[in-house]
């Protein structure tokens, strides 16, 4: 099969190499895709960087966790009619060797979903890491039906996700960029209820929109804006974190004490198997109604893989894909 690897870590150019390896074959409870496109997300750049000081899992990686594809192998134990089933999948790259920078990827049987006939691969190929930090970020702390739920990086992938799977799931949604100019970006949902971060008071921005404060609290930059997420979370507010700029962050205690505010922490490759599972559901549902639709910049070629994580590694808003031959 055709497909893209690193031996050592370092920039993409440097490291990445393009060419030929075997073919995998799915193991007991595996299935294997063949894939029509690779998505690529910020933390696959970091394991190639060696991000936080991170080393080689394996002697050779095949990155990207995400994709889709259709299964054209199955192994022992897995229903044999699965075969010919497009499907989405998601950590193919978590803790594995080998993920969907290839024609080919072997993944567990329930991390490839079936994706319905009227969402399309390159929608499939966005939903896996973004879409299932979103759904946990937004539902882990239970329905949002009725809520306020302010998110953080409108323009991200999983801010983006967030704000549509809240308004999917009931919520009043107020959406934050860092820029003023951002704002018309904005599209959809994300734009009835925007603030920006640079405005003179962006807290009683949000109070506007929000006067008896907010619920739920989605982070992209925890050591940033903990001191705003605190001045305008009710009494009992979550904050759902799964970024930060400064990785020791302060905050004020005694306050947000007093508020009983919640603290999550949110690593997509730890989180429980059946809150993957019912995110995985959850979020095919929501593609299948045109609840989510990701912005989505034109595919690069596999052999431009460097070039497209560099448009990762940029200020890029749009979700970028690998388009994988025939």
């Amino acid at each position: 099969m055709r497909a893209v690897w690193y031996d050592r870590q370092g920039p993409a150019h440097d490291v990445l190499e393009i060419g030929e390896l075997p073919d995998p074959v799915p193991g007991t409870g595996e299935v294997r895709v063949r894939l029509r496109y690779s998505g690529i997300n910020p933390g696959d750049t970091k394991k190639r960087l060696g991000w936080l000081g991170s080393q080689m899992p394996f002697p050779r990686v095949i990155p990207h966790s995400d994709g889709a594809g259709v299964i054209d192998q199955v192994g022992d134990g897995v229903d044999p009619n699965r075969i010919g089933q497009r499907v989405w999948v998601y950590n193919a790259q978590s803790y594995r060797q080998f993920g969907t920078a290839a024609q080919c990827t072997v993944v567990p049987d329930a991390t490839a979903v079936t994706l319905p006939d009227n969402v399309t691969d390159r929608v499939g190929a966005c939903l896996g890491i973004p879409g299932i930090t979103a759904h946990r970020a937004v539902f882990a702390d239970g329905p949002v039906t009725g809520r306020t739920v302010l998110v953080h990086g409108a323009l991200g992938a999983v801010g983006s996700m967030a704000i549509q799977l809240a308004h999917w799931g009931g919520a009043t949604v107020v959406s934050t960029v860092r820029r003023s100019a951002d704002i018309t970006r904005l599209t959809g949902p994300a734009a009835t209820r925007a603030v920006a971060l640079d405005s003179t008071d962006p807290v009683a921005a949000i109070r506007e929109h929000a006067p008896d404060g907010v619920d739920r609290i989605i982070e992209v930059g925890f050591s940033d804006n903990v001191d705003l997420d605190a001045a305008v979370a009710r009494n009992g507010a979550v904050i759902a974190a799964y970024a930060t700029r400064d990785g020791r962050p302060g905050f004020d205690f005694w306050n947000m004490l007093f508020d009983n505010i919640t603290i999550r922490l949110l690593g997509s490759d730890d989180f429980p198997a059946e809150s993957k599972h019912q995110a995985a559901r959850d979020l095919t549902t929501a593609a299948s109604v045109g609840a989510l639709t990701p912005l989505i910049a034109d595919p690069l070629p596999l052999e431009q893989a460097a070039a497209a994580h560099e448009q990762v590694d940029s200020d890029n808003r749009r979700r970028v894909l690998l388009a994988i031959p025939d």
